[in-house]
């Protein structure tokens, strides 16, 4: 039966006679017949099938044009979540919007249902939670349906540790704190969450976190009815077999021994996965790290993992007991003590958390290496708004910096200081300038002597410098050995500043490119002692130990560097704003934009110079990975070589032997 185009889909009119609800199956309500749900989700149905009778829950009866679609916000396995501002309320919500093909192809109506069934449940029946997103409403036209739940503009916890790598105790605490409000929440409505981790936190405006993405929870059963699935065991995991493997796909860090077992899971698979949040706020990375899934999961059943050095103790206590084999005696198990009972959490009124004001998160670093704990005082959001430009306008350096340079004895300038030839021999300014000729001087013959000199630099560069196959045939403007951390964890890497600009690292070990640091205008370098530096990106602040004691030498080469590169953004006119929201909807505005043909002259010569650059750095890519090939297949034939020898060597002494032998 196909419902109406706009009702809710999963619930229930309530105008229905208790015969014709009693023969609706979920399935049928949401205009499909493909699996019908589950023990649990029928008993869900019935309990909202209650709720709606006694008014406890509303029938919507929203449509798509009833919101405005602003943004994609996030993407799943089987949908997509959009920010969209509904049309009367001008309030913002997040809908998720799941194509309906698409699920019956994959056979997921089960889940999808169980979701919508999970969210109601917590939304109408048990009165919400305000650590635990909420359901609005939800609807559904010919192709899709439609869930609006409560918006969190800040994101969620995984982009925020992206970001700052790690928490300080403060902010561990109190974050966890109240996601352990949240679990003892949906636990005490009946309900497991099964897929906890850092992107199903999200971070609300006001900075208190929210639990979200319930299609991978598990309704609990009465107990009179767990003897009756422990007979049905042997069907039932076989059934759930591939419901927890799609769980955990992509984020194997966080699932607990026993449904990696197939073993009966209850609301202690929640705390294992708490317990391996709070090791990656605290230290920078999850316990269980591999180079595969298949290695992972053994290491996630034999318990293999360890503990940083600088790991704080208290912490440390917790996370053991909440990383632990046996569910039974897992902290959070009901025979346990209670979780808001351990010595970390003893100045926590979780009672009031709600009321009480988040601590900000700022870039952090732990105390590490002999090196103390630093907190930036800068915090990079994303974007150029008015406190973005009075940020990037404020004098770069911080006092520690000041210190920098009164304490420099020869008063060089510091673009000397940094680029002369005592520290570096390649000047950043005599052969990136752009500025023009003298007056009386031919500009072109001036560009000609600037590239012949970088010409002449880069054939010293390939010469003397091992390093110069990384740099994608981009002049060295400043390199040296730096530990890149993260929390707890560093990697010396070998770092490359160059033109263009670029900062790449290298695994000198094995003399590997690793990666590189994205460079903009909004880039910001922070030096906190003479070895400790931040370099702050819009989107992560990168935390680096300079065992050489430069640290103020990078922090003024990449500023040199941005500085020469990169100039401040012209601030987006009303134009701009009107073409980024009609290119989101798709459609061309009545609208004349007047663009005078000088500007359209430079944005093609702006174009123009991407599309040389990109081709440039693709070449420069290309016959760095042929050079590569080149010395893996040289370095083969010189051991085959080697041993082809070897061998000969071997006959020859052996027919010696026997000539010997025979002659005697």
């Amino acid at each position: 039966t196909q419902t109406e185009t706009g009702r809710d889909p999963w619930v229930l009119d309530p105008s229905m006679h208790m015969e014709e609800m009693a023969g609706c199956s979920h399935a049928e309500v949401i205009g499909s017949s493909i699996v019908d749900p589950s023990d649990d989700d029928d008993m869900a149905g019935d309990v909202l099938r209650g709720a709606v009778r006694r008014g406890m829950m509303p029938v919507n009866n929203k449509e798509p044009r009833d919101f405005v679609f602003l943004k994609q916000i996030g993407e799943g396995a089987f949908s997509t979540v959009y920010r969209a501002r509904e049309v009367k309320s001008k309030t913002d919500y997040a809908v998720k919007v799941v194509v309906k093909s698409h699920v019956a192809r994959n056979q997921k109506t089960k889940l999808i249902i169980r979701e919508k069934n999970v969210m109601a449940l917590l939304t109408y029946v048990h009165g919400s939670h305000p650590f635990v997103v909420s359901l609005y409403c939800t609807f559904q036209d010919e192709e899709r349906l439609y869930f609006a739940l409560s918006y969190c503009s800040r994101g969620d916890l995984l982009e925020t540790l992206k970001r700052v790598s790690s928490f300080d105790q403060t902010t561990t605490k109190f974050c966890s704190a109240e996601i352990i409000c949240a679990l003892q929440f949906i636990h005490g409505c009946g309900i497991v969450h099964r897929d906890l981790k850092p992107e199903n936190i999200l971070l609300k405006g006001d900075g208190h976190i929210c639990l979200t993405d319930f299609g991978s929870a598990k309704i609990l059963a009465d107990e009179e009815e767990k003897e009756e699935q422990a007979r049905k065991l042997n069907v039932e995991t076989a059934e759930d077999r591939g419901e927890r493997r799609a769980t955990f796909v992509g984020t194997a860090q966080y699932v607990s021994p026993e449904m990696l077992r197939d073993d009966p899971v209850g609301i202690e698979c929640d705390y294992w996965a708490l317990g391996a949040l709070m090791y990656q706020m605290m230290s920078g990375q999850p316990p269980f790290r591999a180079v595969n899934d298949y290695h992972l999961l053994k290491k996630i059943q034999l318990l293999d993992f360890s503990f940083p050095p600088g790991f704080p103790p208290i912490g440390l206590d917790l996370v053991q007991k909440l990383l632990v084999l046996d569910p039974a005696l897992r902290l959070g198990n009901p025979d346990q003590p209670p979780i808001t009972d351990h010595e970390f959490y003893e100045d926590i009124d979780f009672a009031s958390l709600h009321m009480q004001t988040p601590p900000e998160i700022h870039p952090y670093v732990p105390a590490s290496m002999g090196e103390p704990e630093f907190w930036s005082d800068i915090v990079i959001e994303p974007g150029l708004d008015n406190n973005a430009l009075t940020r990037l306008t404020m004098g770069h350096l911080s006092e520690m910096q000041k210190a920098f340079e009164d304490n420099d004895s020869d008063k060089k300038t510091s673009f000397e200081y940094i680029f002369g030839k005592e520290k570096n021999i390649y000047e950043i300014g005599s052969v990136t300038s752009s500025t023009g000729a003298p007056p009386g001087h031919d500009q072109e013959s001036s560009e000609d002597r600037l590239a012949r000199i970088r010409a002449g630099r880069i054939e010293r560069q390939k010469a003397e410098s091992e390093w110069h196959k990384f740099a994608e045939e981009n002049l060295i403007l400043h390199k040296g050995f730096v530990d890149k951390k993260k929390g707890l964890f560093a990697r010396r890497r070998m770092f490359l500043l160059t033109e263009g600009p670029h900062i790449y690292y290298v695994d000198p070990v094995n003399m590997v490119y690793k990666g590189q640091i994205p460079l903009c205008f909004e880039t910001k370098t922070e030096a906190k002692n003479f070895r400790t530096f931040f370099v702050h990106t819009p989107n992560r602040t990168y935390y680096l130990f300079d065992p050489s004691r430069r640290a103020n030498e990078w922090c003024e080469a990449i500023d040199k560097a941005r500085d020469k590169y990169f100039k401040e953004p012209t601030p987006k006119t009303a134009d701009d704003e009107i073409i980024e929201i009609t290119k989101l909807f798709g459609i061309i505005p009545f609208i004349t934009f007047r663009t005078t043909r000088a500007a359209r002259l430079q944005k093609e010569r702006r174009k123009q110079e991407q599309r040389e650059r990109k081709e440039r750095t693709e070449i420069a890519k290309r016959e760095r990975i042929a050079r590569e090939k080149e010395e893996k297949r040289e370095k083969k034939r010189q051991e085959a070589a080697q041993k082809a020898e070897r061998k000969a060597k071997k006959e020859r002494e052996r027919m010696e032997k026997k000539q010997g032998r025979t002659s005697r």
